[in-house]
């Protein structure tokens, strides 16, 4: 048994908490979830943890074995070449680094040490499947899945839908911005943390670093522009024709998938309609606790419909915050513009369906995404829209901080 490769590919990839004897509790076929994966991606990866896995017990030969069959179903996967690089030289010299025959990897291997890293620490996770997001409160019947991507562990989620009860499908190693999170300004490389939209597939002819396919996000979106953040053009997308994937920091912005994994997520996102929640550091609850969080903002809503029907003027403006903004017009202007249609009394009918809730992944404030069809019909205006809102709980209290048309 080579030592020197068994602890640098697994305590020199970085540091980490756990060790070579830690790992070897765990059986590979513990560590392996069955997701609906493409075929290609399951076997990817199943064999690179299995290969990696075979060298913490001292299987180096059957580790090169794996990862050989491995490279023959996807001979562009550059960490896979890397580890075979690695077993290949073990077998003349003592290795001292992971994928460098000496302490000072260069940025390339670097950035393959953290892409093992993550695809390892994933298969070690405690992870309960039956758990969800904490920002998963009430998609609509329409959303038949839901997107969650987790940038600290570079890693997707994806869930359907069913009589509003969200369920795991799979999860998908992912590639986020060359300089990580918080997008804030054009060409700054990172990528965005909110509640986005993936538009349909994009039909133009696209360079190859995009892969075979992309699928835009609405950033910047509301609360972007609200915050003054800039820049366009993140999506979901692919990687190049000669890589299997990337590392897990390596994009201009947009969260990017391998080939095998973007196509098995393309009749999802072809309806142009999938929600799309960006993260970091994802918390999991147990489901009835979403429940009750869902039904208290459920309340929320129903409340400010029923005092807008009324035209209680002096209630319906109370469910909105003095922060509150639309489209440049302050709780000021909107508070006077409502007093002064609302003086009239006219008799109004509004009806809400369709309405979905997601919390925001906003570390500063409890915020949350409210999306519906809105019909509206009064004496002198009859009007079908799609409506967006933004509630923040203030003081334990829900508030709309923004309204308009989404």
């Amino acid at each position: 048994m080579n030592k020197g490769l068994t602890y640098a590919l697994l305590a020199a990839i970085t540091v980490l908490p756990w060790n070579a004897t830690a790992i070897n509790r765990y059986s590979f076929s513990r560590l392996l979830p069955k997701p609906a994966l493409s075929a290609v991606a399951e076997l990817a990866e199943d064999l690179l943890v299995k290969s990696l896995l075979e060298i913490t017990q001292g299987k180096n030969q059957q580790a090169l074995a794996t990862i050989e069959q491995l490279l023959r179903s996807t001979p562009n996967f550059k960490l896979a070449n890397l580890v075979r690089g690695d077993l290949l030289m073990a077998q003349g010299k003592h290795l001292q680094a992971f994928g460098s025959a000496d302490n000072n990897p260069n940025e390339a291997i670097k950035d393959l040490q953290d892409e093992a890293r993550v695809r390892i620490e994933r298969y070690l996770s405690n992870a309960n499947q039956a758990k969800l997001p904490n920002l998963l409160l009430a998609p609509n019947p329409q959303q038949s899945h839901v997107i969650v991507v987790d940038t600290d562990k570079s890693r997707l989620y994806l869930y359907k839908n069913e009589h509003e009860n969200l369920t795991y499908v799979a999860d998908y190693y992912i590639t986020v911005g060359k300089n990580g999170i918080d997008k804030q300004t054009e060409g700054d490389k990172r990528t965005p943390i909110g509640v986005y939209f993936a538009g349909k597939k994009i039909t133009r002819p696209l360079a190859d670093m995009y892969g075979d396919a992309a699928y835009p996000l609405n950033y910047p979106n509301e609360w972007d522009r609200l915050h003054n953040r800039k820049g366009s053009g993140i999506w979901l997308h692919g990687t190049p024709s000669n890589t299997y994937s990337r590392a897990p920091r390596a994009s201009d912005g947009c969260v990017v998938l391998t080939k095998p994994d973007l196509n098995a997520l393309a009749p999802i996102l072809q309806t142009g309609t999938t929600p799309v929640i960006i993260a970091n550091n994802l918390q999991w609850l147990e489901a009835n606790k979403i429940s009750t969080e869902k039904q208290a903002l459920k309340e929320a809503v129903d409340n400010w419909l029923f005092d807008w029907q009324s035209q209680n003027t002096s209630k319906y403006l109370a469910h909105y915050s003095q922060d509150f903004s639309s489209n440049g017009i302050n709780y000021k202007q909107w508070s006077d513009h409502k007093t002064s249609v609302q003086a009239t009394k006219a008799k109004i009918d509004i009806a809400l369906s369709d309405i979905s809730m997601f919390a925001y992944p906003d570390t500063t404030k409890k915020l949350v995404v409210v999306d519906f069809m809105q019909d509206y019909s009064s004496p002198n205006l009859n009007n079908k829209m799609q409506k967006r809102q933004y509630w923040i709980l203030e003081n334990n209290t829900w508030k709309i901080i923004y309204e308009g048309a989404a």
